[in-house]
């Protein structure tokens, strides 16, 4: 896909919107609003950059994932849901690109400092036990996410593919 910056080699999916509350009680247009962003726009435009960088024999695309890719997490069923579904999307893709000079990887960031988990971080309950959890005894900074994309958009990352980078202080280690 070109653009009025030339070429696009890179793509980032780093979108995303969580919803919290039980699986119970989850409403269709809750769900169908979170997977809107997190699964519908990140194969979108996976699949539409991706037509770009095939064609030049090169490209990069980083999805972010989760932590509840892997799990079912507690009060957010469509976010785990849509998760699992960036997995997917992440390996068939790169199955597909591969030999054409294009990479697919994603990242599982743990728990980072960022408005989008303040409410965990604040939760007088929740927030020790996670805390209790990760290994490295701190909430991750943004900028652990921005290095590990950095480096899945590198030249050195040119043999990783299909790969899901967890970035998590040791959390999925326990």
């Amino acid at each position: 896909m070109e653009s009025g910056f030339g070429s696009i080699d890179i793509l980032v999916n780093n979108a995303g919107i969580v919803k919290r509350g039980p699986a119970l009680e989850h409403g269709w247009d809750d769900y169908r609003q979170l997977m809107g962003i997190n699964v519908d726009a990140l194969w979108l435009l996976s699949q539409a950059f991706a037509k770009g960088m095939v064609e030049r024999g090169r490209g990069r695309i980083v999805n972010m994932a989760s932590l509840l890719s892997f799990q079912g997490g507690i009060m957010v069923p469509s976010y785990a849901i849509s998760k699992h579904a960036v997995v997917g999307i992440t390996k068939a893709l790169a199955n597909e690109v591969a030999a054409k000079g294009v990479t697919v990887n994603g990242i599982a960031p743990g728990y980072i400092a960022t408005e989008f988990n303040r409410v965990l971080r604040e939760d007088p309950v929740r927030g020790p036990q996670m805390m209790a959890r990760i290994p490295a005894q701190a909430w991750g900074e943004p900028d652990d996410i921005a290095a590990a994309a950095v480096y899945l958009a590198s030249p050195a990352a040119k043999y990783v593919n299909g790969e899901i980078l967890v970035v998590d202080g040791g959390w999925m280690s326990r």
